[in-house]
């Protein structure tokens, strides 16, 4: 996949990039909410909004569902906000509007998102930064992190993308936009990307 090529425009501040963590889902092949695993001393979904936070983000915000209640009791003390989403059973579309939809009525000046999911458990603030430095020295609109054979979030998008982002319909999420204007993206490589807790032999494996 050809590299992108350094340009001036459509590149932001770092202190205008906020975060959307994806955290609404039911876990069911966990059997147990994931959200709420412990990994290393915090629980995963502590863990990516802590990462967001420390990688200056603002706001970061936390889109809960399944287990809202016991998410929100996790991130306690953390500078987020929360965007719950009643509807996550209609699938993850749904949670990715609400993050958005939530981080552009409480900053509307925003310029980009970082979008995340909380089962990523290799996300680090260097990720996140790394991410916001390619679309700085890059200048493109989507940068989106490569693993193994494929590619999707963390991701940052451009403002530019927002609508269509919030447009996507079902089980469709950020990986769809991503894939139709591939051509445009630049892709950051993080083998670590590939590693993500669906099941309790996923889990198991972390340990």
């Amino acid at each position: 996949m050809p590299q992108s090529t350094k340009r001036t425009i459509d590149v932001t501040d770092p202190a205008d990039v906020g975060a959307v963590i994806l955290a609404a889902g039911p876990s069911t092949r966990m059997g147990t909410p994931k959200q709420l695993l412990q990994f290393r001393g915090r629980t995963l979904v502590r863990r990516a909004a802590s990462a967001a936070i420390e990688a200056g983000c603002r706001p970061v915000v936390v889109v809960t569902g399944a287990h809202a209640l016991a998410t929100r009791e996790a991130l306690r003390g953390l500078d987020v906000q929360e965007a719950e989403n009643k509807n996550w059973e209609s699938g993850m579309s749904s949670s990715l509007r609400a993050g958005i939809e939530s981080l552009v009525k409480t900053a509307p000046r925003v310029s980009a998102v970082v979008l995340m999911l909380c089962d990523q458990p290799f996300v680090t603030r260097e990720t996140i930064a790394g991410l916001i430095a390619a679309h700085r020295e890059t200048g493109r609109a989507i940068v989106a992190s490569s693993y193994g054979s494929s590619y999707g979030v963390p991701a940052l998008f451009s403002r530019k993308y927002f609508a269509e982002l919030t447009a996507l319909k079902g089980a469709l999420g950020a990986k769809q936009v991503i894939e139709k204007h591939l051509a445009k993206v630049h892709l950051m490589s993080f083998p670590d990307g590939e590693i993500d807790i669906d099941t309790p032999a996923d889990f198991a494996r972390l340990s």
